[in-house]
């Protein structure tokens, strides 16, 4: 399956030395059978409509609401792209909801970051039965009004809408990070130490057991089905 993916932000450096960039890391996360094609959407590359069986979005830096120019082509094309399969994480995930007639905020809640614990509240064919997954996190914008045509698949009280499955088209998206493992969403907590909610309870918490490949199964799921 040929996956573009739309890398919408870069691993602070020098993390990327060591951990590798956002498409290294979701490749390690769906394991075989993909190929994977990286556009740098910040340098205002796009992939054509119907080029690709699938779209991943990638995290950023960068928030919806940001005046860069990047942003409005990446939303156009979300809405272009409806037959295409679709998934986005953290900033993905946040443009997607954009795009598609929801809206994001920064959150007064502050810096969500460390392991999460999110409970499944809808059942999509993609799941496999699980009632709660717990997934490294690392933001602070929020969705906070629910694009049309979605149903909720996982919440919490620090984040209501955590993942999304659109009705209307092959799109899922994600609030939270199954790509990063517990030892780059720790490097990142390090480099945003001031920042964080109780950075060093964030940072211990990354110590616990995670459902990153659970969260990696969905996806493949998803894309095979």
């Amino acid at each position: 399956m040929k996956i573009a993916v739309l890398e919408t932000g870069v691993p602070p450096a020098p993390l990327a030395d060591q951990f590798g960039s956002y498409p290294d890391m979701f490749a390690e996360l769906l394991g075989p059978g993909f190929e994977l094609q990286t556009f740098d959407v910040q340098a205002g590359e796009l992939p054509d409509p119907g080029a690709h069986q699938a779209v991943l979005i990638t995290g950023s830096p960068a928030g919806v609401y940001d005046p860069y120019p990047w942003i409005a082509p990446l939303q156009e094309f979300i809405r272009s792209a409806a037959d295409a399969k679709m998934v986005g994480v953290c900033f993905g995930h946040q443009v997607m909801a954009e795009a598609l007639g929801g809206h994001v905020e920064k959150s007064d809640k502050g810096w969500g970051a460390g392991l999460h614990r999110y409970e499944i509240v809808h059942a999509e064919p993609w799941l496999n039965g699980e009632r709660q997954v717990a997934v490294p996190a690392s933001h602070q914008d929020q969705v906070v009004r629910q694009p049309p045509n979605t149903e909720v698949v996982a919440r919490s009280d620090f984040t209501p809408f955590a993942a999304l499955a659109w009705q209307d088209r092959p799109a899922i998206s994600f609030q939270f990070h199954p790509e990063f493992s517990p030892g780059y969403a720790k490097a990142l907590i390090e480099k945003r130490y001031d920042k964080v909610n109780d950075p060093d309870a964030a940072i211990a918490s990354l110590d616990r057991p995670n459902d990153n490949a659970i969260v990696g199964g969905w996806i493949r799921r998803f894309l095979e089905a």
